[in-house]
């Protein structure tokens, strides 16, 4: 069993990290790509052709094989969720992050994918391991909920006045 705080624990985590925050990235792009198009759906189509335009170079440059299509042709009905997910997931950013803001936009979709993702453990969906529902994973989950509920509390409360610097280099306010 790998220590807790390992090199082969930890790499992975900051990796997963560091996709998460490309994810208010996407939003926000998205967000001006839908501004700037006038219709969030063309926004999606755009951000998903860049992301084509993209991995196709990759795929060139890295030589990887082609596709087992008949096996994916045959396989179970939840492989085609990824991409229905992903329309759902982009167009929602783009229309609800200007709303809602960076902050609450992305702490809400974290509560979404922490629910959805304990109950697919829960039951091992898609081919995943099974790891029950506990009381202190719902803890867990709850305290994001709370976090969320801080976040969008402070968000309401009005702005802090900073104090501002006077001509003489002392503070005032």
């Amino acid at each position: 069993m790998a220590a807790p705080f390992s090199i082969s624990t930890l790499m992975p985590l900051g990796l997963a990290m560091l996709a998460g925050a490309a994810v208010p990235l996407q939003a926000g792009s998205n967000a001006g790509l839908g501004r700037a198009l006038g219709h969030p759906l063309w926004a999606t189509v755009i951000s998903l052709a860049v992301s084509l335009l993209v991995v196709l170079p990759l795929i060139v440059a890295l030589r990887v094989p082609m596709p087992a299509l008949g096996r994916v042709v045959q396989g179970p009905w939840w492989l085609w969720v990824g991409g229905i997910a992903g329309v759902i997931y982009v167009t929602a950013a783009l229309v609800l992050m200007p709303r809602l803001g960076a902050t609450t936009f992305i702490v809400c979709v974290v509560i979404g994918q922490v629910v959805c993702a304990m109950l697919i453990d829960h039951v091992g969906l898609m081919g995943l391991p099974v790891k029950a529902i506990t009381p202190l994973r719902v803890m867990g989950a709850l305290l994001v909920v709370a976090g969320m509920l801080v976040l969008q509390g402070a968000s309401a409360a009005p702005p802090a006045q900073l104090s501002t610097p006077t001509a003489s280099g002392g503070r005032r306010g």
